[in-house]
């Protein structure tokens, strides 16, 4: 132990709590006057290194009270600020593990403080009053104590701090510990293992732990699954829960081994012995001709970017059937030949263009793994069988869609949260739920998504229960408690959901009537929609909901055919690995070709539509963003000719129901919409006046539909 010094080393902000000023003594004025980080690094380093050769000696390890100094402050700091640290801040000891080495009775070492080691061995505490001089006395005091009688211990453990993340592969037959394992959420869809890397600096990640996420397209969706050495390190990593990666806050959650190996696991013997190359920068390629060859890569690259190995350093992605997707990875030897390449990105070879990034392992495993899972016959759904009444869910009692407001929504539960959960959070309003009344809303991985529906005998329990429960407490998160109808039920259990502006088709059931976008048709047979209707584009669609005769009193049940459900309502698991689960992931569905698509939109409007009043008018062209409101407000300045009135004798406006939103069959805005006007030459005279009119810097584009 050498002279003692002590030096300040200046924030980014000068804003001190009460319990900072209280515990350190430390002012504003001091704190403005104390040298950067880069500084006081050096100094610290010179002086110790002075000393040490004045003792005839050359090397040094450093001590420290708990990992947090090195693993959680100065390396994150230094690499936000890209500053190299010297040697001695990449090997540590670590007190109290050696103290716990010594007296194993003291407790857990996570436990273990300071004061509380000095009480065991009955050493008093140094006095000092100044913050950093009093730790370091403490420290120096119990040192000293463990290297003399009766302990005679010698400091035999050193942590180290990955210099750099190590690529590998990771089998799917391989243990991965849960307990290591962490999800981060919001990255950017350009960072690479190593920006992921260097976001948790200071923590050491097992090699090829990083994993990033592809989504149905196999694009990055800014979610990565990273494997620490141990639980330690992972516990330190969910305390950066938020941190910020550039002006990104980063999301930390917990996750399973399962999920790391479902992302980063692979089988193949070909990728084991492509990734078994080790320390190699790996790029991916997308967009190669079909016919491009090992030679014809090389050749693109150029001897300025030497592949490793040459076509050994080559791994084009095939389909099962052994036709090649237009992907391949690449091992470059160095960053630098990486780079080189890096620069021909949208480079042409052939008649296409080549997009090139960096990639890892990780995604050379999903990629492969998700190929060879693609089926070689089409996914597109065959032509349904002939169209039976199937009431909307299989489980007894039948649900009967309706607008009476008995039934409740429950948002925010935990996922963990099940039915006897629900039960118990309901206290006494239980024996006013109707049987069978309560429905948990799952996910496309059939995993709770946090939302569940009650049914209740009657409105008024419905109001009652809204009323009482809401944002209650559930576990450790408060729940949202909203009173609704069974036809908002049944539309989110098929998939729709529910929002500010209301309703959002279900994706099985875009192609139907609107609103409410499900199909809701009297119990009769001659009712029922045809397959045609159910298959048309959402713009074939009439925007009216078909009323049920005054005769019939029978409640409306919601029909669907078997086939359109299960194959537009299918998970992407049936041919693809799933994008991981998060606290916000929706599924993905398969989104028609555009040629398939185009050709149904030609397709004639089916007859089985019943005939409706006024004329429609399409619009093409809006921004993703625009809701119904926005298209309401674009016609706002338009005035209907006196011709035009009702027979009250007052102005026709447009209502929210007049306005139909398009869809695509990924569950998107289309960028099109359906607007009813009271009659043909309303809408013509509206088409004529309104064309071309911007909304939001688009220009809207305006026909009328036969």
């Amino acid at each position: 132990v050498g002279k003692l010094q002590r030096t300040l080393v200046q924030p980014d902000s000068v804003d001190l709590s009460e319990q900072c000023k209280e515990e350190t003594r430390l002012t504003a004025e001091e704190l403005c006057k104390a040298e950067p980080l880069e500084s006081v690094l050096q100094q610290f380093h010179q002086s110790v290194s002075a000393e040490l050769k004045s003792l005839g000696r050359s090397s040094y390890t450093l001590c420290l009270d708990g990992p947090q100094l090195i693993r959680q402050v100065l390396h994150p700091e230094a690499s936000k600020k890209n500053l190299v640290l010297p040697e001695c801040f990449y090997t540590f000891v670590d007190l109290k593990k050696e103290f716990h080495k010594c007296c194993p009775n003291a407790g857990p070492v996570k436990d273990l403080t300071l004061t509380s080691m000095l009480d065991y061995v009955c050493i008093p505490a140094a006095v000092e009053q100044e913050a950093g001089l009093r730790e370091v006395k403490n420290m120096v005091l119990l040192i000293l104590h463990l290297l003399a009688e009766p302990y005679n211990h010698k400091f035999s453990t050193f942590e180290a701090v990955n210099y750099k993340l190590e690529s590998g592969a990771c089998s799917k037959t391989e243990a991965v510990d849960s307990e290591t394992v962490i999800r981060a959420r919001g990255l950017p869809w350009q960072s690479s293992d190593q920006d992921i890397a260097r976001f948790f600096k200071g923590l050491n990640i097992a090699k090829g732990g990083v994993a990033l996420c592809l989504n149905a397209q196999g694009r990055r969706n800014g979610e990565a699954l990273v494997r620490f050495i141990n639980s330690e390190h992972r516990d330190m990593a969910l305390d950066r829960h938020k941190h910020h990666m550039g002006n990104r806050y980063i999301e930390v959650y917990k996750a399973t081994g399962e999920e790391f190996l479902k992302i980063a696991g692979g089988t193949s013997n070909e990728v084991a012995q492509f990734l078994s190359k080790e320390n190699q920068v790996i790029i991916r390629m997308r967009g190669l001709p079909f016919t491009a060859t090992p030679q014809d890569v090389l050749g693109f690259l150029g001897p300025e970017s030497p592949v490793t190995d040459g076509t050994e350093g080559l791994l084009f992605v095939k389909y099962p059937d052994g036709r090649p997707t237009g992907d391949a990875f690449v091992l470059f030897a160095c960053e630098e030949y990486a780079q080189n390449a890096l620069k021909k990105h949208k480079q042409i070879l052939g008649k296409r263009y080549i997009e090139l990034f960096r990639s890892t392992a990780a995604e050379v495993q999903q990629v492969l793994n998700r190929y060879m899972s693609t089926p070689l016959i089409s996914t597109l759904p065959p032509p349904p069988p002939p169209m039976v009444s199937v009431p909307v869910l299989a489980t007894p009692p039948f649900i009967t869609t309706g607008s009476t407001r008995d039934c409740i929504r429950l948002r925010g539960l935990p996922y963990t949260a099940a039915i006897e959960d629900i039960l118990e959070f309901m206290g006494e309003h239980t024996i006013d739920i109707k049987p069978h009344g309560v429905h948990m809303v799952l996910n496309q991985q059939g995993r709770p998504s946090g939302d569940a529906f009650i049914q209740m005998k009657s409105a008024d329990r419905a109001f009652m229960v809204a009323q009482k429960c809401h944002k209650k407490m559930m576990k450790d998160r408060y729940v949202e408690v909203f009173q609704c109808s069974t036809e908002e039920m049944s539309f989110v259990l098929m998939g729709g959901t529910l929002n500010r502006s209301g309703l959002s088709p279900p994706p099985c059931k875009l192609p139907c009537l609107s609103p409410p976008t499900y199909a809701a048709f009297p119990a009769t047979p001659a009712m029922l929609p045809t397959e045609a209707a159910l298959y048309q584009p959402p713009l074939l669609a009439t925007p009216r909901t078909p009323q049920a005769p005054t005769h019939n009193p029978a409640p409306a049940l919601a029909y669907y055919s078997p086939q359109l459900y299960m194959n537009m309502n299918m998970s992407y698991t049936a041919y693809y690995p799933s994008p991981p689960v998060s606290p916000s992931t929706v599924s993905y569905f398969a989104a028609p070709p555009g040629s398939v698509a185009a050709a149904v939109a030609a397709q004639p409007t089916p007859a089985i539509l019943p005939p409706q009043p006024g004329a429609l008018v399409r619009m093409q062209g809006l921004p993703y963003n625009a809701g119904v409101k926005d298209i309401l407000s674009f016609f706002q300045g338009y005035q209907y000719a006196p011709e035009d009135y009702s027979s009250l004798g007052k102005p026709l406006q447009l209502q929210a129901d007049s306005v139909l939103m398009l869809y695509n069959w990924s569950g998107q805005r289309s960028g099109e919409a359906l607007v009813t006007f009271p009659s043909e030459k309303a809408a013509r005279r509206a088409v004529a006046e309104c064309s071309n009119v911007p909304l939001s810097g688009h220009p809207i584009r305006l026909a009328c539909c036969e």
